[in-house]
């Protein structure tokens, strides 16, 4: 493989006494679609804004296609930030502010028209290059500011949650705008957002972290299905978590002891667990059924229906296991009129062991 274009090596970052980034190694290849994901608070735009060159890391060293940036200015680096305020220039039309990273590189004037015009054309929106910015809608200038970013070719691009200002019919647009772009141009991209469905729509590998630390690094479905921690199953998608005592281990199946009876997994190859051990069963929501009658499964879970949530063509039920318990189930809209949804109602959960995900032990300190 070749060498990494962006190196994050041992890399803290402090503000006075609070540790913003802990210990950061991260490793991102030339033409990757990375995104960097996390609750508010827990370090990922101070990430991005370390490669940006807008912070310097406290300890440790950032390289980009081998040197060393931690000390470069940010208008000695090729790596142009999208900032989720966009930032553009309301003193210029849009082609001047497309044409502005040009102009800083000396380039002449008809030439950078010519430049930026074909970035306008590109993002569809030449029709609108001699307009003042304030007349422009959210994703119209979202497009501008995309363009002026991408106008001088860069190898890199920062962006820093783009699209959480746009009405969410725009953001699905966005995300095949930025996702076409990526691949045609084969630039690298850096995006830092909080929205799960961002990421794992667009990115090649996603950033989890919390507290400033990294809690996962993976492709969207090994995360979404195989998470690492507590934290990032919780933190991504609707998954049920279950905790017990291994009552149980055969060759391939775990029996766990929980508040809600007898569950039963697959067991992994490299599971190290012994009678007794505590354990949490991970189940996502889309993988459960529900029925009114009691299904013949490894692990049936009757509950009461506590209240429904429409997304779509998607319906997230929430329901009761028992005091305390609640698990979610993901189901289609078709199939809701199978069921018995008034508030209340006795309803079976039930999924395969297979579909079981065992979080792995805490490391013993």
């Amino acid at each position: 493989m070749t060498a990494p274009l962006v190196e994050f090596e041992s890399v803290v970052k402090r503000f006075g006494n609070f540790v913003a980034v802990e210990h950061l190694d991260l490793a991102i290849h030339k033409g990757e679609f990375v995104a960097i994901m996390g609750p508010s608070g827990c370090g990922k735009t101070t990430t991005l804004r370390m490669l940006a060159g807008l912070e310097q890391p406290s300890e440790g060293e950032i390289r980009l296609s081998g040197k060393r940036m931690n000390e470069v200015k940010p208008s000695e680096r090729d790596t142009p930030l999208v900032w989720q305020t966009l930032a553009l220039f309301p003193f210029l039309n849009v082609v001047k502010n497309v044409e502005f990273g040009l102009k800083m590189r000396g380039l002449d004037a008809t030439a950078r028209t010519a430049k930026a015009m074909e970035w306008l054309e590109r993002l569809e929106i030449a029709e609108f290059s001699q307009r003042d910015i304030s007349q422009l809608s959210g994703g119209q200038r979202q497009r501008v500011a995309l363009a002026r970013a991408l106008v001088t070719e860069p190898e890199i691009l920062l962006l820093d949650e783009p699209l959480s200002a746009l009405d969410a019919h725009l953001v699905i647009r966005m995300q095949g705008v930025l996702t076409r772009l990526q691949r045609e141009l084969g630039i690298t991209f850096v995006y830092v957002t909080h929205s799960q469905s961002e990421a794992f729509a667009m990115a090649d590998r996603v950033v989890i972290m919390s507290n400033g630390l990294v809690e996962q690094i993976g492709e969207p479905r090994e995360i979404y299905r195989e998470p690492v921690s507590r934290f990032v199953a919780e933190f991504v998608g609707r998954n049920n978590i279950v905790e017990g005592a291994v009552s149980h281990l055969s060759r391939g199946k775990v029996a766990l002891t929980s508040d809600i009876g007898t569950l039963v997994a697959s067991k992994p190859a490299k599971l190290q667990a012994a009678q007794g051990d505590r354990l949490s069963f991970v189940v996502s929501a889309d993988v459960m059924s529900v029925s009114d009658a009691k299904p013949r499964s490894e692990n049936v879970v009757q509950c009461e229906l506590i209240s429904e949530e429409f997304i779509g063509s998607v319906v997230t039920l929430f329901l009761e296991a028992g005091p305390g318990v609640e698990l979610k189930a993901q189901i289609q809209q078709r199939d809701i009129e199978k069921i018995d949804t008034s508030p209340g109602a006795k309803l079976y959960l039930s999924w395969p062991s297979s579909n079981v995900h065992i979080l792995p032990q805490p490391q013993k300190r």
